[in-house]
C-alpha cells in the first residue's frame, strides 16, 4: 500500500520538484536594470518614460536623486527602484544628530514606499565619492552619513526591505603595475582602511556593495589599450589579448575588473559580499571610439554575458547590472570628456539608438521607443547664405560659434565625432541650431549678430542630425503652455456667458 501510493503521489512530486527548481533557477538569474538620469535641458515627461521602461521589460531603475514626479510615476508599477542622496547632501546627512536623514527618509521613503507604491529598495548614499579627482572632498562625510541614512530607514520601519549602499566608481581598488591580475587586487592604499569600515557597515546591514565599471574608459584614457578585449567576444583571439592569472582566463576587461574587486573583497575578509553593478555601458558619440556600432557590440554582449549566468572566473553565478544609460543628457558636465552627454541607449527624445535585446536570447530585437512625443516646430537655425564677395569674418564668426556652444551642446563636433566631417560653416550652422533649440525656438535666438537665420529645410545629414527639441520638459516651454490654457479657459466662460445672455 505504502509503494502505490508513492507511485500515485509521484507525479504531484514530479511537479513540485520542477516547481521549485525553476523557482530556484529565477532567483539565481541575472538582471539587467538601467539608470535614468534627468540632466538633461528638455526631459520627456516621466510618465512617457516609465511606460517605456516597462515596454522594454526594464523591472529595475537607478536613479541619482529622489524627484518627486518620477516617484509619483514609478507608483504602483513594482520596478524596484534605488533611490539617491547626491554628493552635495553629504555633510548634511552625516551630522550627528540624524535629524537631515530622518527628514529625507521620511519626505522620499516613507511617503512612497508604501504598499502599491513605489517598490523602493535600495537608497544609494553618494556617488562615486572616493572617486580619485574629487580631492578627498567626502571622505570623512561619506560613512556617517550612510549609517545615519540606514539607521534613520530602521527607525522609520522600513530596513527589512530597504538597504542604504554607496555606489563606488572602480578607481577606488587596483592591481600593481609589477602585477597586473586581479589575484593582485587590493584597495588603493589611502582609502583602504575606510573602505573596508564601508563594507563591514554593509554586511552588517545585509546591503550590497555596488560599484561602476566602464571598459570603455580603460580605451579612451590608454591608446594601447587593446581594443577587443573592451569587448565580449567567444574565447580567447589573438586580438582580445587574454590576461592568464593561475588557471583563471580573461578574454574581457568587465570580468578582469570585476574579479579584481573580488580579489580586493577577499583579503578585506568579504569574499561572498554580494556585489551590484551600479553603473556599465558605452557611449554612441563624442570620442573617436563611442559611436553607434561599439556601443551596440558592448551592451548586446553585456546582457547577453550577465544573463547567461555563468558569472566571471573568480566569481562564478548571476550578476546584476544598471545600464549606463538610459537617455541622453545634454546638460551633464563634459569635464570627464565629450562622451558625457550620450551614453543613452535612447536619444533624447525617447527613440532607440539601435537594436538591442534585452532578453539575451539573441534575438536581434529592437527597442520600444517612447510614444507620442510632442516636439517643436519643424524649422533650424543655420548660417546666413553669403554671397561670393560677401565673406563673414572668421573673428566675427568664432566668437559667435563659442557662444553658441558654451551655452549649448556642440559635444558631437568633437574630434571622432558624429558631426566633426562638417566643413566651418557647417559647424557654425550646428552650433547655432543647438543653441535656438535649447532656448525653445524664440526669433531672437537665431540672430548671431546678424549671421544666422531661420529655415524649414532640415540641414541635417546621413551622418549629423540636426535636432529639433521636443516641446515640453522646459519651465519656459511648459510656462508657455500654462498661459495657452488660462487663455483657452477664458476664452470658454466668455463664450458660456455670451450663450447664456443671448
Amino acid at each position: 500500500m505504502q509503494v502505490q501510493r508513492l507511485i500515485l503521489l509521484s507525479p504531484f512530486f514530479v511537479v513540485v520538484v520542477v516547481v521549485v527548481v525553476v523557482n530556484m533557477a529565477a532567483m539565481a538569474s541575472g538582471s539587467v536594470g538601467v539608470n535614468w538620469g534627468t540632466m538633461a535641458s528638455h526631459q520627456l515627461p516621466p510618465e512617457s518614460v516609465v511606460d517605456m521602461l516597462k515596454d522594454n521589460g526594464f523591472d529595475k531603475v537607478k536613479l541619482f536623486d529622489a524627484d518627486e514626479s518620477i516617484l509619483e510615476a514609478l507608483s504602483g508599477t513594482g520596478i524596484e527602484v534605488m533611490l539617491a542622496v547626491p554628493n552635495y547632501m553629504l555633510e548634511q546627512m552625516s551630522l550627528d544628530s540624524g535629524g537631515a536623514a530622518d527628514l529625507w527618509v521620511e519626505a522620499n521613503l516613507t511617503a512612497y514606499a508604501y504598499p502599491g507604491g513605489v517598490n523602493i529598495r535600495y537608497v544609494a548614499v553618494g556617488n562615486e565619492p572616493f572617486l580619485k579627482t574629487y580631492n578627498d572632498t567626502y571622505l570623512k562625510n561619506t560613512l556617517p552619513a550612510l549609517r545615519n541614512i540606514q539607521e534613520a530607514i530602521n527607525r522609520a520601519g522600513l530596513g527589512a526591505q530597504i538597504k542604504a549602499t554607496v555606489p563606488f566608481n572602480a578607481d577606488i581598488y587596483y592591481s600593481p603595475e609589477s602585477n597586473p591580475v586581479p589575484s593582485s587586487g587590493d584597495f588603493r592604499p589611502e582609502i583602504r582602511d575606510l573602505t573596508i569600515q564601508i563594507i563591514q557597515y554593509l554586511h552588517l546591514n545585509d546591503a550590497p556593495f555596488v560599484v561602476n565599471i566602464y571598459p570603455f574608459l580603460s580605451l579612451y584614457s590608454n591608446p594601447y589599450f587593446p581594443l577587443d578585449f573592451a569587448f565580449f567576444e567567444a574565447g580567447p583571439t589573438k586580438n582580445n589579448h587574454p590576461i592568464r592569472d593561475g588557471q583563471n582566463l580573461y578574454t574581457n576587461v568587465f570580468d578582469a575588473n570585476f574579479d579584481t574587486l573580488v580579489w580586493s573583497l577577499t583579503k578585506a575578509g568579504y569574499p561572498d559580499m554580494k556585489i551590484l553593478i551600479g553603473e556599465v555601458g558605452w557611449p554612441t558619440d563624442g570620442d573617436k571610439h563611442a559611436d553607434i556600432e561599439k556601443a551596440k557590440r558592448f551592451n548586446q554582449g553585456l546582457v547577453q554575458h550577465v544573463l547567461g549566468n555563468e558569472g566571471t572566473p573568480a566569481r562564478k553565478g548571476p550578476i546584476d547590472i544598471y545600464l549606463f544609460s538610459l537617455i541622453d543628457e545634454d546638460s551633464k558636465s563634459i569635464d570627464p570628456g565629450s562622451f558625457e552627454r550620450h551614453w543613452g541607449i535612447f536619444e533624447f527624445d525617447g527613440k532607440p539608438k539601435y537594436e538591442l535585446d534585452l532578453s539575451g536570447r539573441e534575438e536581434n530585437k529592437g527597442l520600444v521607443a517612447v510614444q507620442g512625443v510632442r516636439y517643436m516646430v519643424r524649422r533650424w537655425c543655420v548660417l546666413r547664405p553669403r554671397g561670393k564677395d560677401d565673406d563673414v569674418d572668421d573673428r566675427e564668426l568664432g566668437r559667435n560659434v563659442d557662444y553658441a556652444c558654451s551655452l549649448s551642446d556642440c559635444t558631437a563636433l568633437g574630434y571622432g565625432s558624429s558631426c566633426n566631417h562638417l566643413s566651418a560653416k557647417g559647424n557654425a550652422s550646428y552650433a547655432f541650431n543647438m543653441y535656438y533649440q535649447s532656448k525653445n525656438q524664440n526669433e531672437w535666438d537665431c540672430d548671431f549678430e546678424g549671421l544666422g537665420v531661420i529655415t524649414e529645410e532640415d540641414p541635417s545629414d546621413d551622418k549629423c542630425r540636426f535636432p529639433v527639441m521636443i516641446g515640453y520638459g522646459n519651465r519656459v516651454v511648459l510656462l508657455h503652455r500654462k498661459v495657452v490654457n488660462i487663455l483657452l479657459a477664458v476664452l470658454e466662460g466668455c463664450i458660456v456667458f455670451l450663450l447664456l445672455v443671448s
